[in-house]
């Protein structure tokens, strides 16, 4: 039985399972995640979560707001691709190329 070219030098990568990666994050973006009307991977979430909180000076409530706010810039601009500009959540903001 082959198990694969074992004798590198390259460092083995650990294989994280989805859920050991969502258990890996802080504790306080796995609980806004919880309530996150977007599906975020883990590696995005936290890429914007360690942004935000060196931005918040560590401050996990900060940071949050931060997060609420970059969802929000999300959902709008896929609200204007899909309703167009009038819908409530555009918030004045126009299409793409428009």
């Amino acid at each position: 039985m082959s198990r694969g070219n074992l004798s590198t030098s390259l460092r083995a990568r650990t294989v994280l399972h989805p859920m050991q990666r969502y258990d890996a994050l802080p504790a306080d973006l796995r609980h806004w995640l919880a309530g996150a009307v977007l599906s975020w991977s883990t590696r995005s979430a936290l890429r914007h979560w360690r942004r935000a909180m060196a931005r918040a000076g560590n401050c996990p409530l900060a940071a949050r707001s931060r997060l609420d706010a970059i969802e929000a810039r999300h959902l709008a601009r896929d609200a204007i691709r899909v309703w167009g500009a009038s819908h409530p959540a555009c918030g004045g903001a126009q299409a793409p190329g428009q």
